[in-house]
C-alpha cells in the first residue's frame, strides 16, 4: 500500500481523538509516511441529545485541526447534526439522468 486517502479516528472525547491521532501520526512516520496536517480535519458528531461543549482541541504536534459540519467518507456524505438530508439529495442526483427527475425530488 503506497498511501491510505482517507481514515476516520474514532472516540467519545476529543481527548480520546487527540490520542488515537498522535499515535495514528507516530506509526505512520516509524514506517516512511507523513500525515498530511493540511488535509486534516475532523467532525464533531452531536448523535447524542447532550448540549455544551468540549473546550480542548484536536490537535497534530501542536497544530488545530479544523472542525467541519460534514465531509464525504466512502461516498456517503456525513453530518454532524444528525441530518441526513444532504446524503440523500446527494445520492438522487447521482442517480438521475434528466432534469425531470432532479426536479421531481430535490426540494
Amino acid at each position: 500500500m503506497l498511501f491510505a486517502d482517507d481514515i476516520v479516528l474514532i472516540d467519545e472525547s476529543r481527548e480520546g481523538v487527540n490520542i488515537k491521532l498522535e499515535r495514528w501520526r507516530d506509526t505512520l512516520e516509524a514506517k516512511g509516511f507523513r500525515l498530511s496536517k493540511s488535509k486534516t480535519e475532523y467532525l464533531h458528531c452531536r448523535f447524542s441529545a447532550e448540549k455544551g461543549g468540549v473546550a480542548s482541541k484536536v490537535v497534530i504536534e501542536g497544530a488545530i485541526i479544523p472542525m467541519v459540519e460534514r465531509f464525504r467518507y466512502l461516498g456517503s456524505i456525513i453530518q454532524g447534526n444528525r441530518e441526513i438530508d444532504e446524503d440523500i439529495n446527494h445520492r438522487i442526483m447521482v442517480g438521475c439522468k434528466n432534469e425531470e427527475c432532479v426536479r421531481g425530488f430535490v426540494r
